[in-house]
Order: C-alpha cells, then sequence, then structure tokens
C-alpha cells in the first residue's frame, strides 16, 4: 500500500455502484470519427474489476484511439464512457497508470528525481520513496541509474523507466499501449513479468498490442478491433474452444512408420505430413481425446498433441468472415506483423 494524504488506501478500493457496476472501464456505443475517417465505431466494452484484457488488432485499428478516449485525451463523438466510477478518467487520474504508445520523458532531468517527480504528482508520499524507486529500477534489469540523465539511456532502456512510472504509485487501473514495441526479449520477459505482478497485486490492465503471441502469453480475455470495430470479446479459453481447428498433431516413433492405419480411422478427415511429424484433422464431432487414444494404438508416436488454434489465425478468420470470403488476407497478416500500418491506430 502506498501512503496518501497522511493515510493508506487498499488497492483497488474505488467507489462502486449501481452505475458502474463494478466494472473498473466501461463504454457503451463510443464513437469517435476524425474527418472522413471513423476510428472507433459504436464500441462497447467492459473490462471488470481486476480484469487483464489484452487489446489487439493491426495497427491502424483504432486501440490507441480507444486507450486515448478511456483516458480521456480524447473526448467521443457520441456514446458513454466510465473509469474507475466516474464519468473521466480525469476525475480518477492519481488511481490511474498509464503508458503512452508515444514515449515521452524530461530528458535533461536525472532518472531518480525525475521517477519522484512523478510519484509526488500521483500522491504518493516522500517516506521510502528513494528505496521505492531503487526496488523498482532493479526489478526492470536497471541497476545504479538514478544519477544518469534521461537523454543518457537508450530507447529500451527509458521504456523501462517510463514502464517504473507508470505503477510507482500502484494504481488501480494500468493501461499499457504496446508496451513491448522495441523490446529486446529478455526485456520483454521482464516487462511481461511485471505486468502479471501488477495483476497479481489487484490492479485492472488493459494493454493494447497487434503482436497476438504477448496476448496470448498474458490476457485471461482479449478484444479484437479492426477498423474501428470490435470483432470480439471473450475469455482466451473461450476463444480457443471456440475456434478449435480440431487438429491433431504427431511424430512417429519411428521414422519412416506407416500412417496409413491413422489416415483409415473414422474420426480422421485429413492427413498432412508437417515438419517433424503429421497433422491430423478431425471430422466435426470427434472426441479428441478417444481420437488420440485411437491414434497412438495404430502408430507408436515420440509426440502427440492436441494443435491450439493460434489469436493470429482466430482474427484472420473473422475478419474473413465479415468479407464473406474463405482465403487467407495476406496483406492482413502482414498488418498483424507491423509491416504495414494504415490511419488512427
Amino acid at each position: 500500500m502506498i501512503a496518501r494524504s497522511g493515510r493508506f488506501r487498499p488497492v483497488g478500493s474505488y467507489v462502486l455502484n449501481a452505475a458502474n457496476g463494478g466494472a473498473a472501464v466501461r463504454l457503451s456505443g463510443v464513437t469517435k470519427t476524425f474527418g472522413d475517417t471513423t476510428a472507433v465505431e459504436a464500441l462497447d466494452l467492459t473490462i471488470p474489476r481486476g480484469g487483464l484484457y489484452g487489446f489487439i488488432g493491426p495497427n491502424g485499428a483504432g486501440k490507441t484511439t480507444s486507450i486515448r478516449l478511456i483516458m480521456s485525451i480524447l473526448f467521443a463523438d457520441s456514446g458513454e464512457l466510465s473509469v474507475l466510477g466516474h464519468k473521466s478518467a480525469l476525475e480518477a487520474k492519481d488511481r490511474i497508470g498509464y503508458l503512452p504508445e508515444e514515449r515521452g520523458v524530461y530528458r535533461k532531468m536525472k532518472i531518480g528525481a525525475y521517477l519522484s517527480y512523478i510519484a509526488r504528482l500521483k500522491g504518493v508520499e516522500d517516506r521510502d520513496l528513494a528505496g521505492r524507486i531503487r526496488k523498482l529500477i532493479e526489478r526492470v534489469g536497471l541497476f545504479g541509474v538514478e544519477n544518469k540523465r534521461c537523454e543518457d539511456l537508450s530507447k529500451g532502456m527509458l521504456q523501462k523507466i517510463q514502464f517504473v512510472a507508470a505503477i510507482i504509485h500502484e494504481p488501480d487501473l494500468l493501461i499499457l499501449d504496446e508496451p513491448f514495441s522495441g523490446l529486446d526479449p529478455v526485456s520483454m520477459r521482464q516487462l511481461r513479468d511485471l505486468v502479471v505482478a501488477e495483476h497479481r497485486r489487484g490492479a485492472t490492465i488493459l494493454f493494447s498490442t497487434h503482436v497476438m503471441p504477448q496476448a496470448e502469453e498474458i490476457c485471461d480475455h482479449v478484444v479484437m478491433i479492426h477498423r474501428g470495430r470490435k470483432m470480439l470479446d471473450d475469455p482466451v479459453s473461450a476463444i480457443r474452444r471456440r475456434y478449435d481447428p480440431r487438429a491433431i498433431v504427431f511424430e512417429p516413433l519411428q521414422t519412416g512408420a506407416d500412417v496409413g492405419r491413422v489416415r483409415a480411422l473414422p474420426e480422421v478427415e485429413s492427413l498432412t505430413q508437417v515438419d517433424g511429424g503429421y497433422e491430423v484433422l478431425l471430422r466435426p464431432g470427434s472426441d479428441p481425446a478417444g481420437a488420440i487414444e485411437r491414434l497412438t494404438a495404430a502408430v507408436p508416436v515420440a509426440r502427440v498433441e492436441l494443435k491450439r488454434p493460434r489469436l493470429e489465425d482466430i482474427f484472420v478468420q473473422i475478419v474473413n468472415e465479415g468479407r464473406g470470403t474463405t482465403q487467407a488476407d495476406e496483406s492482413l497478416r502482414a498488418e498483424l506483423q507491423g509491416v504495414t500500418a494504415a490511419g488512427p491506430s
């Protein structure tokens, strides 16, 4: 707990009432346009207190615009919005941590002074603040940088410092816009672990990303957005069950094993050779557990597993269904991988 105004306040203790229903964030029919471009269209979104939500979609989908609307940096053309039980994030700003997509620090300030300044703006008292700053800096893999100027750190290091600034006051709501962008794999893992730790502490977390595996690793729930419209809003586990590809991947114990008996199993729709083994597509309504049992009886295997659907594949499938096509859209996949970007994000 952090001392504020001479008293302690439990994390996540914002007022609940009938209007907000315990939701940390609620959007109802929110629309935002820029000239002739609709960046966000009739967006409904409810993030419960304690949720860990990923806001996913390609660059230019409307994720950043939605976050800026939640943060009251932008204002909606229509619709209703509440944050921590208030009609504006400005009324709860000391209980929100925010890492914007466009990073920014006071470049001439020393790291320790910068973080102390941000902490005081958020109402954190001076008592043991220096020790807290030192511990958080060490947790992001930076040691002894308190007396360095912001301009002396690399882009990746500054990104970590800005994350520390976003959590220095133990916020009830933590909003991160593309937090892993530009980080090396080690730094990405460190930041991911810190996000999970903040969630365990009790914070409600919303973070945006166009890199689907990041959301798969961290989130309990994902909201898919494309061209300003919400395409999906469900727990990750429910999405995987709904879009289960009915596929089993296996590797025969012996090279050159006869897999003809697998192909002949009644629940097998197709059998395809893939790198290191085979992929079995099951007929609709088949029991995967029973299929695996019969498969391993037909051919001794070194490895067998259900193929987990990837969020990228699910996203492409949903978008293509909306377009009335079943062909994979390579340009959309390129957008999801950050190759292209168009329009407000």
